[in-house]
């Protein structure tokens, strides 16, 4: 079937999620529906649940794969381990980490909201000081996204973690990896992560409608006096059908539980550390191109660089929503929007998921044609050459077929 709106060639999809699908993955989803109580999509499915540990690093976790997206996975992560009115401490740096907000205090938390400017990090100094001062322990969580997708922010969990043990404090660490998780380096276990969360939509380059979440042995302690409503994302439900071995208290997608097969599959083949090296190039590669551009980054601090994302400021005469409706428009180019207080200011470049280094070459000379386009005095294959030179010198071989 042709495109809704056909542009000759393949679209270059290059927003932070939803990224490519390998022709793997759409293939092994290319099937028919089942019978999902047959002795098939249980087996199936507890293999799956074991394998997906190992893009969390966790061997104690308990993964659930639910049918929604990264909203539903946020909520569930929240519903099955606190009580309305309980405090959480969450950040706000971005428009995803303010959606979340937004959600937790919808949902009756009591939200202690930590902000910082966008562009900039979670503010680790107010947590330390919050942890310091709070010793009746009425903190309940730490609720951070790991990646912030609006502003290309990274932050860093080990530390978060660190400040937790250093004043010996209960509270859960809830983290959103939604474009984190099979992309950049986390680790579930070693950084005490209670409930950590992603979508299938992003590193894991499948279609949207998988919320992957992985709860701690501690997670699943405070989940049993948890007071909050919760009925289609109750992991008390999933629980009782892993205990069955049938392991669907509802009916799953399919031919999502396929594609994700092919999915993990593929990430093994690579090997995980392998796929975080390659986010690390190409986010490299994509820094280099900017900044040949002349153009800055919307992450102020190097160390908060993001490997999935890049969030590029443009001049003031120039408007950033019309970079990205003429990259499409001319190029069958789909670069992401700025959005809410960078709206306008800011396109941003995804570079995750099941991609190399030739197609985020192709994807910034499409950027540096539509920045000639729109009057920005651009020098034709500046970022391109930056960014290449970088990569010949830096690109392996590809692990498999060595």
């Amino acid at each position: 079937m042709a495109d809704y709106v056909y542009g000759p060639g393949r679209n270059h999809l290059f927003v932070p999620g939803p990224v490519n699908i390998p022709d793997p993955v759409i293939r092994a989803m290319n099937r028919q529906n089942e019978d999902y109580r047959s002795p098939a999509i249980p087996a199936l499915t507890k293999v799956l649940l074991e394998d997906v540990k190992r893009i969390f690093k966790t061997t104690t976790g308990t993964p659930f794969l639910i049918p929604t997206t990264g909203t539903g996975a946020w909520e569930s992560a929240l519903t099955n381990t606190l009580s309305p009115g309980d405090r959480i401490v969450s950040f706000l740096i971005g428009q995803f980490s303010l959606l979340w907000i937004d959600q937790q205090q919808r949902l009756g938390f009591d939200v202690d909201v930590v902000e910082s400017d966008w562009g900039h990090g979670a503010d680790l100094d107010a947590l330390e000081r919050k942890l310091r001062d709070d010793t009746l322990h009425t903190i309940k969580a730490v609720a951070i996204v790991h990646n912030e997708t609006a502003t290309g922010v990274t932050n860093d969990l080990a530390a978060v973690r660190t400040l937790l043990d250093a004043y010996a404090h209960p509270a859960l660490l809830l983290v959103d990896g939604v474009s984190s998780i099979c992309a950049l380096d986390f680790r579930m276990d070693e950084w005490g992560v209670d409930v950590a969360l992603t979508g299938s939509q992003k590193a894991l380059s499948m279609p949207t409608g998988m919320g992957i979440v992985c709860a701690s042995s501690k997670a699943l302690e405070a989940s049993k006096a948890a007071r909050s409503v919760r009925v289609f994302f109750d992991w008390k439900d999933y629980l009782r059908f892993y205990e069955m071995g049938t392991y669907w208290p509802y009916t799953p997608s399919i031919q999502l539980l396929y594609g994700l097969r092919t999915a993990l599959d593929l990430i093994f083949e690579e090997g995980l550390d392998n796929v975080v090296k390659r986010h690390n190039r190409l986010g490299t590669a994509t820094r280099f191109a900017v900044e040949a551009w002349g153009l800055k980054n919307c992450c102020q601090k190097e160390e908060c660089f993001s490997d999935t994302v890049t969030a590029v400021v443009v001049p003031p005469y120039i408007d950033s929503a019309e970079i990205v409706k003429h990259a499409w428009k001319r190029y069958n180019l789909s670069l992401g929007l700025g959005l809410n207080k960078v709206a306008g200011k800011v396109f941003r470049i995804g570079h995750l998921g099941n991609l190399n280094e030739l197609q985020l070459l192709g994807c910034l000379s499409g950027v540096e044609m539509v920045l000639k386009d729109v009057g920005y005095p651009v020098k034709l294959g500046s970022g391109v050459a930056a960014a290449a030179a970088y990569l010949s010198n830096s690109t392996p071989l590809i692990p498999s077929r060595i």
